[in-house]
């Protein structure tokens, strides 16, 4: 268990420093696309954290706020995208 301790630590420092320079390209993006991509990946490392985490604790909970997030940031992704192609969310 020694190794699984030591891979799940590595995993959440790496994961940790992508979201850092999801964050740091989310402000400092020149330009819109850049700013949905930089939030997807944001999404996705959080995800990834508390996936690392429910496997670290032994706890079911972070699996479940996990698939939250990934289904809630499939959502925004697809309506970000909508809004910078058309320009609005909900069509008349």
């Amino acid at each position: 268990m020694m190794i699984l301790s030591w891979a799940s630590a590595f995993a959440l420092v790496c994961f940790s420093l992508g979201l850092v320079c999801a964050a740091i390209r989310l402000i400092r993006g020149p330009s819109a696309p850049d700013r949905v991509l930089a939030l997807d990946t944001l999404y996705i490392n959080g995800m990834l954290i508390l996936l690392v985490l429910g496997l670290r604790f032994e706890e079911g909970l972070y699996f479940d706020v996990a698939l939250l997030i990934a289904l809630f940031g499939f959502v925004g992704s697809a309506a970000f995208a909508k809004f910078l192609l058309r320009g609005e969310v909900i069509e008349p």
